[in-house]
């Protein structure tokens, strides 16, 4: 092919599909009740275990991908004898980014005949995921290393994030919701809907009161801003927080209003990165759409 794809594993996209899409990963870490454990897909702690355990009060925290680890996982890549095009966690969210670049420089240093670009997606969680899928396949029609790079700089502001959530707990602890503000959310049966603006940063944009409010407002979203509308036929992702039923019920509302999608909607679970500040109870969609201004 030419070139690796390549991400971190907040894409929240499944191992299988990773593996069937040739797209390669760089695991994230954070702690459990001060164990460190490493975000792997669900894969040396399934998610519902983990969402169960946030409920039941395990603090926990989150760690960024170090230089050091870039710069190993990015050799062994290397070494294949590929160019790299890796996408990174938004830096509206992480400071990785930046550890990614220089090691992706350190490596070219060594390593002058290979090519490692790294691009800041400003995106999230499986919208982060429904990019780097966009990139995988500009590779399998194609385009060469600096064609998919430029693609993914010029249109990763089209990915769209529209999440809520009907559990303030997390938001409140994490410092997103105050906690007056929490309180009389909770107590209202409001639940905040947020998006993604343009530097990649999560931004609270509505209150809504009761969960059916604003899982309708959440698809109206993409009905707003879909690339064609209606008629809109590329790919949508949705994935969740340990609330399955929530994330169906939206993806049952979008199937119905966009008849022309690039196959039936795609749910998966938010990982253990993403989740350990979100906690259980959120939903998040993910379309391409217009370019996001604000």
């Amino acid at each position: 092919m030419g070139y690796i794809v390549s991400c971190s594993s907040t894409v929240d996209l499944p191992k299988e599909y990773l593996e069937k899409r040739s797209i390669r990963y760089i695991c994230f870490h954070y702690q459990l009740d001060g164990k460190d454990m490493m975000d792997d897909l669900g894969e040396s702690m399934p998610l519902p275990e983990f969402y169960r355990a946030m409920a039941d009060g395990a603090e926990t925290r989150t760690s960024q991908i170090n230089t050091e680890e870039y710069y190993d996982y990015f050799e062994a890549l290397v070494k294949t004898g590929e160019d790299v095009l890796h996408l990174s966690l938004s830096s509206g969210i992480s400071g990785t980014v930046n550890s990614a670049r220089t090691a992706a420089q350190q490596i070219m240093a060594k390593y002058p005949e290979r090519r490692v670009n790294v691009v800041d997606s400003l995106a999230a969680s499986s919208g982060f995921g429904l990019l780097v899928d966009a990139v995988a396949d500009r590779r399998d029609a194609g385009d060469s290393l600096e064609e998919a790079t430029r693609w993914a700089e010029e249109n990763k502001l089209r990915v769209h994030h529209w999440f809520f959530s009907t559990d303030l707990t997390f938001y409140i602890k994490g410092g997103r919701v105050s906690k007056t503000a929490g309180f009389f959310g909770q107590m209202l049966n409001i639940c905040p809907l947020l998006n993604v603006d343009y530097l990649g940063r999560l931004i609270p944009r509505d209150k809504i009161r009761t969960k059916r409010r604003v899982i309708r407002t959440t698809e109206q979203r993409m009905e707003e801003h879909a690339e064609g509308g209606l008629n809109y036929s590329g790919k949508c992702f949705i994935s969740h927080s340990a609330c399955y039923e929530d994330a169906r019920a939206l993806a049952d509302l979008v199937e119905a209003a966009f008849p022309h999608l690039d196959g039936k909607v795609m749910i998966n679970d938010i990982g253990t990165t993403i989740g350990a500040h979100t906690g259980p109870g959120t939903v998040a969609l993910f379309f391409f759409g217009d370019v996001r201004k604000d």
